[in-house]
């Protein structure tokens, strides 16, 4: 049987190299206009990412889609809020922190020398794409409450029973924990289940 292998152009001069690296950056481009004009296909390092900013609405948004969709969930015909619409909503409000936020740099004790800052600079794409994902987790990926809500509600409202705050609070969220420990199990054992598929 012959070998397989992989043909690589060899690269004798620079010049050659960045030919090679243009013709994969323009393979990397998109197709269509719109989202060649509006994403950029390179990384820059230099937009601030953790700032006070994302967190303050990446959490606020993560909490109030969160609520929203659970006071929601009770209706007959439960209206979902998605975090779409916390995407559209953050762009202009983060703008807003960018021009009212001091810009003073302050230093936290126990962290050492590094500099922080309330408004580090404009408010960027990065910033907004985490606000989203924030968001996203609060709007349960759109798939709505977790699902041992059903059942504190199930108590309180068909049965009249009582049950506290700490007891519901860890019945769901030892449901959604089993669910991430169930899942991260089946995925550790698959290379296994993969090999005694292959015998």
């Amino acid at each position: 049987m012959g070998s397989m292998g992989i043909d690589t152009p060899a690269v004798n001069t620079l010049v050659e190299y960045a030919n090679i690296m243009s013709e994969e950056e323009e393979e990397e481009e998109s197709r269509i206009e719109e989202v060649r004009l509006t994403v950029p296909t390179k990384d820059d390092d230099s937009l601030p990412l953790w700032t006070f900013r994302m967190w303050f609405l990446g959490l606020f948004s993560s909490a109030l889609l969160s609520f929203l969709n659970q006071f929601f969930a009770y209706r007959r015909k439960p209206l979902v809020i998605t975090q779409i619409t916390v995407q559209v909503a953050t762009l202009p409000i983060g703008r807003f922190m960018a021009a009212l936020l001091p810009e003073t740099k302050f230093h936290i004790p126990g962290l050492g020398e590094r500099e922080f800052s309330l408004n580090p600079g404009p408010f960027n794409i990065k910033e907004h794409v985490l606000i989203s994902i924030f968001a996203n987790a609060g709007s349960a990926f759109g798939s709505g409450s977790a699902y041992a809500v059903g059942i504190v509600t199930t108590i309180k409202a068909f049965y009249k029973g009582t049950i506290s705050f700490l007891a519901g609070w860890i019945l769901i969220f030892t449901t959604q924990l089993g669910r991430v420990n169930l899942s991260s199990f089946l995925l550790s054992h698959m290379g296994n289940i993969r090999s005694i598929s292959s015998l």
